[in-house]
């Protein structure tokens, strides 16, 4: 990295905290930690000091300093961190002395990664993977974040690109050897082999059913039809609170509103939406676009209807994805006493109001939800960003058009290893990425 300063900034949250941490790296965190605090302390011990101001002496804090010596860090450079009382002016009394000293300055957002990814601690895939531990909110979107923090992605990609790299030696070797014909269609074959047996795992792989980005963003739910069938109580019976205004004026609910759920683990956005109706009003007409857009666009829709008014058919432009179109008979409190309601196929019996039966629409929902993004332990780790998938049908692309054209000019076909071996080492970093640095740090926070 050409930045040789020192970067430094507090990692733990902002706000009032009993605890706050701040954290140095680079060539003067050793000369910062000891203007702040005396003294070194023994590396990767924490030691109780006396943090004072080094221009005026001013005694700032007490608390635990640590010290990392270079390269064994998580930057790959020389590191401190001073975890001090989380109050607001000793905080900021802190960052102050240290905005003082030479070669130091405040971290942009993403810097302290992005500096282990520069001295090769972090690959890109491990680098977004700590980006999404961070903004993990469910217990199955941290096991993910870790794994993948932890170079689950990376092997996986890594091997893959060793295995092309072999093909692509194989074949320049079939070039070297044109003037001896039988050595070189053998190698030539082979190289085809290994080509054909990686593209159909990459064709695996992204086939998938965007399990690791649903995981990651949340799996959409939509609850769609006709005005007051009860999807707004629905969405707060989900929610176990009043996260949407109920009433029986229809037309009440105008505009999406998004809940997030945890269901065992899995994050889950539920979006309660405009009735679906013939309204002459512009504002509601609006609504209801957004509500057929979003409805296309969702994981699963269920379709509330009340069985104490006639029954209101899925429109047209949802029909045709019934295969995700859940029939829920909302009301069913309504109904006299003991009188049976013939429901349509598959269709969940519930009554928002009190309750009945949405802890039966719950486990189902919990149920779907795990089948279509749950993991087992001994799978291949997910795709989890659209650049993983957009680099590995960059990827894909000139795999198969090498195995789709003759071996009769092998330099073109060497050209189509080379373009995918570049698209592939652009996943983990191996391969010059300075266009999608930027965005991948950008994610994170100041001090991470």
């Amino acid at each position: 990295m050409a930045d040789s300063s020192t970067i430094f900034a507090l990692s733990s949250g902002h706000g009032r905290a009993g605890l706050a941490v701040i954290r140095l790296s680079g060539p003067a965190a050793g000369t910062a930690l000891t203007a702040l605090t005396g003294a070194l302390p023994k590396p990767r011990f924490a030691a109780l000091r006396l943090i004072r101001d080094p221009d005026t002496g001013e005694l700032l804090d007490q608390g635990l300093v640590l010290w990392f010596p270079g390269p064994k860090s998580e930057t790959g450079e020389d590191m401190a961190e001073l975890h001090v009382h989380g109050g607001r002016a000793v905080i900021a009394g802190v960052l102050a002395a240290l905005g003082r000293i030479a070669g130091c300055r405040m971290a942009e957002p993403g810097e302290f990664a992005r500096r282990g990814f520069e001295n090769g601690k972090l690959d890109l895939t491990g680098v977004e993977g700590l980006a999404d531990l961070v903004e993990a909110e469910t217990a199955a979107q941290r096991r993910q974040a870790l794994g993948q923090a932890g170079g689950k992605l990376y092997r996986l990609y890594e091997g893959w690109r060793q295995r092309l790299i072999g093909a692509m030696a194989q074949l320049e070797a079939a070039i070297d050897f044109s003037d001896e014909p039988d050595v070189a269609k053998g190698t030539a074959n082979r190289a085809r082999g290994e080509v054909k047996a990686l593209a159909a795992d990459i064709s695996q792989h992204l086939d998938d059913g965007r399990r690791g980005e649903l995981l990651r963003e949340g799996f959409r739910i939509v609850l769609a039809g006709p005005p007051n069938a009860g999807k707004s109580s629905l969405l707060n019976a989900l929610a176990q609170r009043d996260v949407a205004i109920v009433s029986e004026e229809a037309g009440t609910t105008r505009d999406v509103i998004e809940v997030r759920l945890d269901l065992e683990g899995f994050p889950v956005i539920v979006s309660d939406t405009a009735g679906l109706r013939d309204a002459p009003g512009k504002v509601e007409q609006e609504g209801m676009r957004r509500t057929l857009k979003r409805a296309k666009e969702a994981e699963l829709i269920l379709w509330i209807i009340d069985v104490t008014a006639p029954p209101a058919q899925v429109p047209e432009e949802l029909a045709a994805r019934s295969d995700r179109v859940w029939p829920i008979a909302n009301k069913m409190d309504l109904l006299p006493q003991g009188m049976l309601h013939p429901l349509p196929d598959g269709a969940i019996g519930i009554s928002a109001l009190t309750g009945q039966g949405v802890d039966i629409l719950a486990r189902r929902l919990t149920a779907y939800v795990q089948g279509r993004i749950g993991q087992d332990a001994g799978e291949a780790p997910a795709l989890t960003q659209a650049r993983h998938r957009q680099q590995l049908e960059r990827t894909l692309a000139p795999l198969r058009s090498f195995l789709g054209a003759p071996m009769t000019e092998p330099e073109l076909r060497a050209e189509d290893l080379r373009r995918a071996a570049q698209a592939l080492g652009r996943l983990t970093g191996a391969v010059d990425v300075e266009d999608v640095l930027g965005e991948i740090f950008g994610r994170f926070c100041i001090g991470k």
